[in-house]
């Protein structure tokens, strides 16, 4: 397909902070991990290295100590903060009470709660104890829940009454590993099954801890991904995936000693705890948490208020604040806005040349999974930027386009603009270890050295990868392979076009044609001529070969919670097919 998106040059007048990575090459060729490591204090007296040490600890112990670390927003606009002193002695109390509760290391506790400060504090005081931390999204239903906590071995997990009544009570005589739950805010009428109060039993610890010897490789992080069928996968992390959030922040979301950071990821989603709780505090920096759901006018009002400097946020947030229209966007702008960043799933050249008209800045797409901890390729802040693409692999990550053969290896593919699925070259910290109690899995993510993930894309000669699809999302037709991020980019380019989403589906000539699901932007009618006009504009920029057959046109369209498209649900329901594992389904999809 022709590019219409010209690449977007770094323009140096738009801060007068130098970026971390000025020179892509010369990093690249300098770095190791061990180098990054190097960053990172480890325990004192050489007893290993612990996430929750380095996030919290050894700030709170030196000039950082009375520095803002978590900035909290709740609804109605009171804000309450954190030092990383204050951080310090709370992340110490909740190890001292799953201390007293006989919770040990390796143990796991779970969380079910939105973005207040107890999930903050429970999740580093987890790690302060050597415990396994699993954030949950509060929006899972019933079975999610059980699944998860059955399938995690969850000992410990705090909510809030409100939850374990409309939630966890229900399921609650299935999970006998669950032997506390520990309740956030006023918890009347509730007891018995182990629940406790928090406030209480924190209140009673002291604010005192040491942590103990904890090895690079001991697990730290488990996070639930769901498959295409069958049960969520646990993919779990270790303490040294500190190394790769902390090299991550500092080249791919360009994190400066002095700067504001919001990232607006759920905990519940891997992004909201790699990036909304570890790799800013293991820079020492403040971040914002905003309890409130999205808003359009609320966020830029945050933005300007808490005069973020870095944002992290989603291409469905990014979508609804274009839908929203430019006289929702404040006057004046966002001065103190340095650098913006996007994930969850491919970002849409649309998208990345309205954040330079609505924010001032261009979007800097990034790409990772569960799976990989962290950010493995980026669009960096000292590099020119190519709408559509996902950048280029971070320093000391190697990634390839590979095909699979028959006898079960693979082959690197040396040629550009081919094809292949995406593959990283095992090793970098933040990789995950297992997944819980299904090492065969595991074992199929590896071949020949590389973590094979899923995706295909494809390598320009310049090294920048573009995403085609899930490899059960390409669409085959007439022999010729269709990625579907490429139909939806051309149907975003139509100005009554807010979402795309496409799909094959079945035909006796060509084998599978493409159908589009499309949302419409306000003011504009789902009528027969909209319809042609939009079919026009894709078989005039793909042709008639690539080009949707035919549109159907929607109030919305599914997403997981962390924003991607679930186009399997969609082939699913248009097909009659098994719908799969819906726990990750956004509410009201």
């Amino acid at each position: 397909m022709p590019l219409r998106w010209k690449p977007i040059p770094k323009d140096p007048t738009r801060s007068s902070v130098a970026p971390n990575l000025s020179d892509y090459a010369a990093t690249c060729a300098g770095f190791s991990w061990d180098m990054a490591r190097a960053h990172l204090d480890g325990l004192p007296g050489g007893r290993g290295l612990n996430l929750a040490h380095e996030a919290v600890d050894r700030h709170a112990a030196g000039p950082r100590a009375a520095r803002v670390a978590l900035r909290f927003v709740g609804r109605g606009g009171a804000a309450r903060e954190l030092t990383y002193a204050a951080l310090r002695d709370e992340t110490s109390r909740f190890a001292n009470a799953l201390r007293g509760l006989g919770v040990g290391a390796g143990e796991r506790v779970f969380s079910l709660l939105g973005r207040v400060p107890e999930l903050y504090v429970a999740a580093l005081g987890t790690l302060k104890q050597r415990g396994v931390f699993c954030p949950l999204f509060s929006a899972f239903g019933p079975e999610p829940l059980r699944t998860r906590l059955e399938r995690g071995d969850g000992r410990v997990l705090v909510t809030t009454p409100s939850l374990y009544r409309r939630k966890v009570a229900k399921v609650r005589d299935a999970l006998p590993c669950l032997e506390h739950v520990l309740l956030v805010g006023e918890e009347a009428g509730l007891s018995g099954q182990g629940l406790v109060s928090l406030r209480e039993l924190v209140q009673q610890a002291s604010p005192e801890f040491e942590i103990e010897p904890t090895a690079p490789e001991d697990p730290a992080l488990l996070h639930f991904t769901s498959g295409t069928t069958g049960t969520p996968k646990g993919a779990l992390h270790v303490h040294q995936a500190g190394v790769a959030h902390y090299a991550t922040g500092s080249y791919a979301l360009d994190f400066h000693d002095s700067d504001v950071f919001w990232c607006t990821a759920d905990p519940g989603w891997v992004t909201g705890t790699s990036y909304g709780i570890l790799a800013p505090l293991l820079h020492g920096i403040r971040s914002v948490v905003l309890e409130e759901e999205f808003d359009p006018a609320l966020w830029y009002a945050t933005l300007r208020a808490e005069r973020v400097n870095v944002w992290y946020t989603a291409p469905t947030a990014i979508r609804m604040l274009m839908r929203a229209g430019a006289e929702s966007v404040p006057a004046g702008g966002f001065p103190d806005l340095r650098f913006v960043a996007s994930v969850g799933e491919p970002l849409d050249p649309e998208a990345v040349v309205w954040g330079v008209d609505a924010l001032g800045l261009p979007i800097h797409d990034n790409w990772w999974q569960t799976e990989t901890g962290g950010i493995m390729i980026a669009n960096f802040a000292a590099c020119e930027i190519r709408p559509g693409s996902m950048g280029r692999p971070l320093p000391g990550v190697e990634a390839a386009i590979v095909h699979r053969r028959e006898d079960g290896g693979v082959d690197v593919v040396e040629t550009a603009d081919v094809e292949g699925e995406l593959a990283l070259r095992a090793g970098w910290p933040s990789m995950f270890r297992s997944y819980l109690h299904e090492e065969e899995r595991y074992r199929k993510c590896f071949r020949d050295g590389w973590y094979l993930s899923g995706d295909l894309a494809r390598r320009d000669a310049d090294g920048y990868f573009w995403f085609v699809g899930r490899g059960d999302d390409v669409i085959k037709t007439a022999g010729h392979l269709i990625g579907p991020f490429e139909v939806e980019s051309v149907l975003l380019e139509h100005p009554a076009v807010a979402g795309a989403a496409v799909i094959g589906v079945p035909d006796p000539v060509a084998g599978e044609v493409v159908k589009a699901f499309v949302v419409l932007h306000r003011g504009h009618a789902p009528d027969e001529a909209r319809n042609l006009d939009i079919l026009a504009h894709a078989r005039r920029r793909l042709g008639p070969a690539t080009a949707p057959r035919t549109i159907e046109f929607r109030e919305s369209l599914p997403r997981t919670r962390s924003g991607k498209i679930m186009r399997r649900l969609l082939r699913a329901r248009e097909l009659g097919l098994p719908e799969g594992d819906l726990s990750m389904l956004e509410e009201g999809a």
